[in-house]
């Protein structure tokens, strides 16, 4: 016989909360979070945004991508820009974002700005062709959201501040989920990732542990 075994449930470390939405908060979980069950343990990211750009395998181009402004409008994945159109010591380009998403469209040599990136894709000596393109990697981590961790990096995710409503998955990118942020109580067996500084961080919030 096969057992199954029902993880934690939504939002049932909750003992009471503050009238109306006032405990909770609408926020976007880290795609380097993973799958995070109800009931974790959270911290905000406080470390600055960053992105690496590569030149795919193959370009004919061998002009250069300089350095990427990642801005809050941004989200953590890879990004790929693809020319769309070749001329002589120029070019256009589209950008899509981690969902496939076009954010926007630029020219070889013009300042891009859409979809919290900006940069220059400078020409090179040899032209870019139809289809070169460029990965970039990016970390748009700055106010988002990841498991506690007393133990972990130290970019905000060493103290705990809020609550994690319902399970998400964050494996492949960032995903919105609801966190109980303040003046709330909870059931400490019900918490994931709880710790005496953790519990302590929670208090400062009004958020009390039962």
């Amino acid at each position: 016989m096969t057992i199954l075994t029902q993880g934690p449930r939504t939002a049932e470390f909750l003992l009471s909360e503050a009238n109306g939405a006032r405990s909770r908060e609408a926020i976007v979980v880290n795609a380097t979070a993973g799958k995070l069950a109800a009931g974790t343990l959270l911290a905000k990211l406080t470390s600055a945004n960053a992105a690496t750009p590569s030149a795919a395998g193959g370009n004919t181009g061998n002009g250069t991508l300089g350095a990427v402004t990642v801005g809050n409008d941004a989200i953590t994945g890879t990004y790929v820009l693809t020319v769309t159109a070749a001329a002589a010591n120029a070019g256009d380009f589209r950008v899509v974002d981690p969902f496939g998403e076009v954010i926007g469209t630029g020219s070889v040599g013009v300042e891009f700005g859409a979809g919290g990136l900006t940069f220059t894709l400078s020409d090179g000596s040899t032209d870019f062709i139809v289809g070169d393109a460029f990965n970039i990697a990016v970390n748009a981590g700055l106010g988002e959201w990841v498991a506690y961790d007393d133990d972990g990096a130290n970019d905000g995710r060493r103290a705990a501040t809020g609550i994690l409503y319902a399970a998400v998955d964050a494996t492949e990118s960032d995903a919105k989920a609801v966190a109980i942020v303040r003046d709330a109580e909870v059931v400490g067996t019900k918490l994931i990732g709880l710790d005496a500084n953790g519990q302590a961080d929670l208090l400062a919030l009004g958020i009390v542990v039962r």
